[in-house]
């Protein structure tokens, strides 16, 4: 019997509690605070998505976990239509709250514990690595499939990337799903930002495509959210798809923990996953916020790096990130460093798009 004191989860601070002091000295610019730091929705949510609420806002039962019907089928088609991902099933697919949650509780669901190994990109979201850290696994930040250790039990890809907006090409992609099969392990690939993408007209490719994977889809997964092409951060609303034995293992899971997303929820997906045009809409709307910026940045001495996709610009000085987040606050600009998502980063600073026409206008002026 364990008689000593309780032991909290050993979790690094939250990264942007440290914004505090830039926050604080950009918000006392005279013209105020224009807020880059979070990849926030500030548009409004479309009136597909208003609609379906309101109709399905009586909820008396529980939810279903694995998701209603409709919406298990709407989710099969909309990978199918958009992703080029053809033959899933109900049994491929399940629905999250939100991505963060499917993202950082994965290691757990998947039964992992210290002495596994958990791979992430070398630039990164933090929350691949908190996830691992809350069962006590290695998380190990590495691009090159050759580098991943044989303890290796999860491998996270995310493309496009956060921060940083690297896509993966369908090679890149084929050559960590050979190297995980190699290594027994699962491969996820986040791919929360697959439709906002800014050269060409066909959304960046899957992880579950047959060029990727062949006609095998097991141990493979991919994660995707409506948060940022619908304007639904604030719905949580998520996705999982792939294997359907882990889709399985995930749902069991699920089940015993009450991970429901809500019924109005389930019907708010079912109703934006058929429409395409409100996503065309506002990825258009983000185009000109990114031309905006972007244009004001590189007259500025920026260097943008990537960024072919996604809801960022990733862009540098060559010097010290904290150095630009403290000169951008005192122009008012709010921003993230690099070094958030990991040492790889640390001479970078994001600059998201998620701010309004006005915002990202007078950023540009300022920067000037």
């Amino acid at each position: 019997m364990n008689t000593g004191p309780r032991q909290a989860l050993a979790l690094p601070d939250f990264p942007w509690d440290s914004l505090a002091d830039a926050a604080q000295r950009a918000r006392a610019h005279p013209d105020g605070l224009i807020d880059l730091s979070v990849g926030s929705p500030v548009d409004a949510t479309p009136a597909v998505a208003v609609a379906a609420l309101a109709a399905a806002a009586d909820a008396h039962a529980y939810p279903v976990t694995a998701g209603s019907p409709a919406l298990r089928e709407a989710i099969v088609a909309w990978f199918a239509r958009r992703r080029g991902v053809a033959g899933l099933s109900a049994a491929n697919v399940i629905p999250t709250v939100g991505s963060k949650e499917a993202i950082g509780l994965l290691p757990l669901v998947l039964g992992l514990g210290p002495g596994d190994g958990v791979v992430h990109p070398e630039t990164a979201y933090p929350t691949y690595a908190v996830g691992a850290a809350t069962v006590g696994a290695t998380a190990l930040a590495s691009d090159d499939p050759a580098d991943w250790p044989a303890a290796t039990k999860l491998i996270w890809l995310n493309s496009p990337g956060n921060p940083d907006g690297r896509v993966l090409t369908i090679e890149a992609l084929r050559a960590a799903v050979a190297r995980a099969r190699e290594l027994g392990a699962v491969i996820v690939a986040d791919e929360c930002y697959a439709e906002l993408h800014w050269a060409g007209e066909d959304p960046t490719p899957s992880i579950l495509h047959p060029d990727v994977i062949g006609d095998s889809r097991a141990n493979v997964l991919a994660v995707y959210s409506l948060s940022k092409q619908s304007n639904l951060a604030g719905y949580r609303a998520g996705i999982m798809a792939g294997c359907s034995r882990l889709v399985g293992e995930i749902l069991g899971v699920r089940k015993h923990l009450g991970l429901m997303v809500p019924a109005p929820i389930q019907a708010v997906m079912t109703a934006v996953l058929a429409d395409d045009a409100h996503v065309t809409q506002q990825r258009e709307v983000y185009r000109e916020r990114r031309a905006v910026l972007a244009a004001a940045l590189e007259a500025a001495g920026y260097r943008i790096d990537h960024s072919e996709a996604g809801l960022y610009l990733w862009a540098t000085k060559g010097d010290d990130a904290w150095t630009r987040v403290d000169e951008l606050a005192g122009l008012g600009i709010l921003v993230a460093p690099g070094s958030f998502y990991g040492a790889a980063g640390a001479q970078h600073v994001r600059f998201a798009l998620t701010a309004t026409d006005a915002a990202i206008a007078a950023a540009a002026a300022r920067l000037g």
